[in-house]
């Protein structure tokens, strides 16, 4: 249990590496990533942190969320940055495989969740999303076997979705919402904000304003189709375009009417030039 950073990248490696807390009967926190980690991944971090005494972060840009006209091959690497961001917050293990090691040849398994996973908001617009989330974050809780796994709350249907998964799998880990890390005007952290120019950076955070707005006219009781409708024309005015801006029971992801059917969770999604972008609130 030295006090540098440990690097593995084979399922035999990480699991000799995890050994000497298993016999010491430590807790292990898991925050799976895809690198290029910032301010929002480190909050995950520090609760993972909090939480357990070794403190494993996967970095590993997973193909098979990725549709072919995404950006899988563009989506932002810098592995020693990260690495170093790791060291400084002493962390444990860095669990970075390959692609080969993740889906060696003749793979044949696919987790295909359903529930909160086919609910007309990322499903509808990235089909093949979810799936690819399930098989890799399952393979990710077989290999590491934490107790603990940190999610992030801006990616909130999926945090539903894997959160369903490992209840329904019944897995053994714990997994835990940490809310969503913001700039100062309040556009939520993301390794995609990168992507954006000067001038779209400058409109970004009218998507949480608008999400802020929409929210408080539901509680002072205005009626939830009506104040969505006004949402999705000023985000259209800002120069989105728009996915979709829903109101949804927090936990189901299930369509609802009005106040009276929560817990509410607001989500959004659009897109501003190449760059897409999602939110989300609770009312």
């Amino acid at each position: 249990m030295a006090n540098r950073l440990k690097i593995v990248r084979t399922v035999p490696s990480l699991r000799r590496a995890l050994e000497p807390y298993r016999r010491a009967r430590a807790h292990i926190a898991l925050v799976p990533t895809m690198g290029a980690l910032h301010r929002g991944h480190m909050a995950l971090v520090s609760e993972a942190r909090r939480r357990a005494k070794c403190v494993v972060v996967s970095i590993f840009v997973n193909p098979t969320q990725f549709a072919p006209h995404e950006d899988f091959a563009s989506y932002p690497r810098n592995f020693a940055t990260d690495l170093r961001v790791l060291r400084e917050a002493k962390i444990d293990l860095v669990w970075a495989p390959s692609v080969e090691d993740m889906y060696p040849d003749g793979f044949a398994t696919r987790v295909m969740p359903e529930g909160a996973a086919k609910v007309g908001l990322e499903d509808e617009f990235r089909p093949h999303f979810f799936g690819g989330v399930a098989t890799v974050v399952a393979k990710l809780f077989t290999q590491v076997s934490p107790d603990f796994a940190l999610f992030g709350q801006k990616d909130y249907q999926q945090l539903r979705v894997v959160t369903q998964m490992a209840k329904d799998l019944d897995m053994p880990v714990k997994v835990i919402g940490v809310p969503t890390v913001r700039e100062s005007d309040g556009l939520a952290l993301s390794s995609r904000n990168a992507y954006l120019s000067v001038a779209e950076r400058a409109v970004a955070p009218m998507l949480h304003r608008v999400l802020k707005q929409c929210a408080n006219r539901i509680k002072n009781g205005e009626k939830v189709d009506h104040v969505l409708n006004v949402g999705r024309i000023e985000i259209d005015l800002a120069g989105f375009v728009l996915d979709y801006l829903e109101a949804r029971h927090a936990l189901s992801l299930a369509p609802i009417e009005s106040s009276k059917d929560g817990p509410i969770r607001l989500l959004v999604a659009a897109k501003l030039g190449k760059t897409r972008l999602i939110d989300n609130v609770a009312v």
